[in-house]
């Protein structure tokens, strides 16, 4: 029998009536029905088939979120009140004659959702749940409720129960593309949003819970995510083939941090849709991936691991993950910096330890075997390589590659430059290493010494260039000390290298500043003649420091020239002869320069000591003179007054007190100025 037909039951007529107008709204229920299985989601409670009256005193029951609702089953209610898709008899003779339009249809019940398994339509049921709950309880007690409502209470326990279990189905998932849609999920989240909403009106109530609601919506959410993120990162997708060539170790790293990539993306792209921007579940997923990537990471960690594997871990940390979370996708959606690092830096820290020291040790190594190498070549009478018809050696390119790779590796590997530095800190016991081998190449002057001196020349100017450019591998002071000592090995270089080119220029240097120097231009000349045959003896460095050597030895011929002139072996008695002398300076100096240039000498400046010298040789006006004295010692602090007095003695025809005159004046401008000597010059000419 139809239960619409109780309502009237004792009228036969009616009962007749009653019993035709039935069974045509039972077809059209049937039908409405159906019709609605294809219906689109709909947060509006309207939809919901249920047509509630407010009460009486127009006051809105069960929390701000929600009507006063009549009591579904038991307890007084209007004649005209129907459940959900149950007509009154009277209203079905009222309002639905067979002529009438036909009616919207009414919204699927809870349990026509739950036993369909519409996961598409999880809010309403929702909805439709907590207004029966607020029915039940909304201004009842909790024992009145459970006394004579127990056949519903059960029911909805039942139904809560239903609805927990498609809500978690759908979460569980959310990140298995292609198995839950879009609406699905949004529908699941809506739902879940509104049981906790619902969950804080009772605790707002202060009245002991009913049964399901003792479970906190919220942290089902967070756990059910939290086990579903566990459970990919435990079993990620199968490696791909790259990785069958690396540890097991390694390929479970890689597959948790590809799973992890690919999640996050999906996340972004497709989840993000499914819950409110409040929400911020795409940082929500990313802590969990963080904690569970981190938490697999620490069980790794905890254990010895090899060196490849420690350094592998130390990139994953450091290198790959950041990586992952600095791609433009994620990197929109998701703050790295709340995450912080994958491990804590108490278990990095003995990682890292082991990585620099396996580092450090490969690094001393590799160094000691270069110079090994250099120094038996050199002992076996070897000459060094040529290339480009220069004398080269590959120690200063070997290391410093070496240097500059493990260094630039380290601050990867670490995600720190600065730890980066405890590698190179040795690299100043490794440069007296260097410099032990230069010295002694040098001290026992085999006939290969002078070729392995000049490669070794290009070695010293690479380390610098190495120290000087990528300053930030090396510590301040590392790198100060390593540039003293190659400072100093280039100048003992030079000292070497150029000994022997002063020891044959000899004769020639005792002859300037003499009487045969003034009369005789032929004497200059043989020493030019000299100066260019010993450049050819040191020809075979590189390039850029052959130039340097020249230059030099342009110094060095340009000192010896003003300290034979000082000493004074020659007296220009007049202006006839101070006069020569000044055109004598100038054409040397001249040769000198014309010489040099070719070389590739830049010591331009030289230029400027020798033309001022010549210069207050020729003047005869002591304002004039001291001009070009203070202008002399304002380019070269360095020059005193002895030089001064050394230079003048030189014009016999100037007295004791002009001489003294421009002493005071030099004197004076060096006290105002304090001039810090750039270039020493005058303080390498000793005299008298």
């Amino acid at each position: 029998m139809c239960l619409t037909l109780r309502s009237c039951f004792p009228c036969r007529p009616c009962r007749s009536e009653a019993l035709s107008k039935s069974f045509s709204r039972c077809r059209f229920r049937f039908f409405s029905r159906t019709r609605m299985r294809t219906r689109s989601q709909s947060a509006d409670p309207v939809g919901l088939g249920v047509n509630f009256p407010p009460e009486k005193s127009g006051k809105p029951a069960g929390g701000r979120r929600f009507m006063k609702l009549p009591k579904f089953w038991g307890g007084n209610k209007a004649p005209t009140q129907a459940v959900v898709g149950i007509p009154d008899s009277t209203t079905a003779v009222e309002h639905h004659s067979p002529k009438e339009e036909e009616p919207k249809p009414v919204a699927l019940t809870p349990e026509e959702i739950f036993e369909a398994e519409d996961v598409q339509h999880l809010c309403e049921a929702s909805q439709q749940l907590i207004q029966r709950e607020e029915h039940l309880f909304g201004d009842t007690t909790e024992t009145d409720s459970l006394t004579h409502h127990a056949e519903e209470v059960d029911k909805l326990a039942l139904n809560y129960k239903n609805l927990r279990g498609l809500v978690l189905k759908s979460l569980s998932l959310s990140l298995s593309s292609g198995e839950v849609s879009v609406e699905a999920l949004t529908s699941a989240v809506k739902a879940i949003n509104q049981e906790i909403d619902q969950d804080q009106q009772w605790e707002k109530r202060n009245r002991l819970l009913p049964p399901w609601r003792q479970g906190d919506w919220k942290k089902l959410h967070d756990s059910t995510l939290r086990k579903l993120v566990e459970d990919r990162m435990d079993n990620p997708s199968t490696p791909p083939p790259d990785q069958v060539d690396k540890s097991s170790f390694q390929a479970d790293i890689n597959s948790m941090g590809r799973q992890l990539k690919e999640d996050l993306l999906l996340v972004v792209k497709v989840v993000k849709k499914c819950y409110p921007p409040e929400q911020d579940i795409c940082n929500f997923y990313a802590k969990l991936y963080h904690q569970t990537f981190s938490s697999r990471l620490r069980k790794i960690a905890d254990f010895g691991l090899e060196d490849k594997d420690c350094i592998f871990l130390l990139r994953w940390v450091n290198e790959y993950y950041p990586q992952i979370l600095q791609k433009p996708e994620l990197a929109s959606e998701i703050n790295p910096e709340v995450l912080g690092k994958l491990l804590s830096p108490e278990l990095l820290a003995p990682l890292e330890d082991q990585y620099l020291s396996k580092q450090q040790e490969e690094l001393k190594t590799f160094i000691s075997r270069v110079l090994e190498e250099a120094e038996q070549k050199w002992r076996r009478g070897d000459e060094p390589t040529r290339e480009d018809g220069c004398f080269v050696s590959h120690v200063a390119y070997d290391i410093s590659q070496l240097i500059n790779g493990v260094a630039s590796s380290a601050a990867t590997v670490l995600g720190d430059p600065h730890k980066a530095h405890i590698i190179t800190c040795q690299l100043k016991d490794l440069m007296q290493s260097f410099q032990s081998f230069h010295n002694n190449v040098m001290k026992q002057d085999k006939p290969n010494s002078r070729l392995f001196i000049k490669a070794n020349l290009g070695c010293i100017q690479q380390f610098m260039e190495v120290l000087n450019k990528k300053h930030h591998l090396f510590q301040k002071d590392v790198q100060k000390n390593c540039l003293q000592i190659l400072l100093v090995m280039k100048e003992s270089a030079h000292i070497y290298l150029l000994k022997p080119v002063h020891e044959s220029l000899r004769p020639q240097y005792s002859k300037l500043g003499t009487t045969d120097w003034l009369n005789k231009p032929v004497v200059f000349e043989q020493l030019l003649d000299s100066i260019e045959s010993e450049l050819q003896e040191l020809q075979g460095a590189a390039q850029s420091c052959h130039e340097e050597l020249t230059g030099q030895l342009h110094q060095e011929v340009t000192l010896e020239y003003v300290r034979r002139l000082l000493k004074g072996k020659v007296k220009l008695k007049d202006k006839e002869q101070q006069h020569k002398a000044y055109q004598r300076i100038k054409a040397n100096t001249e040769s000198l320069k014309e010489l040099f240039e070719k070389t590739g000498s830049k010591e331009d400046w030289l230029n400027d000591i020798l033309t001022t010298i010549a210069e207050v040789l020729k003047l005869q006006d002591l304002p004039a003179i001291q001009m070009e004295v203070v202008s002399l010692g304002a380019a070269f602090p360095d020059f005193s007054e002895k030089h001064v007095s050394a230079l003048l003695k030189l014009k016999t025809n100037i007295t004791k007190a002009n001489r003294k005159m421009v002493k005071e004046t030099l004197s004076d401008h060096l006290k105002e100025t304090s001039a810090v000597v750039s270039r020493p010059f005058f303080s390498k000419v000793q005299v008298k």
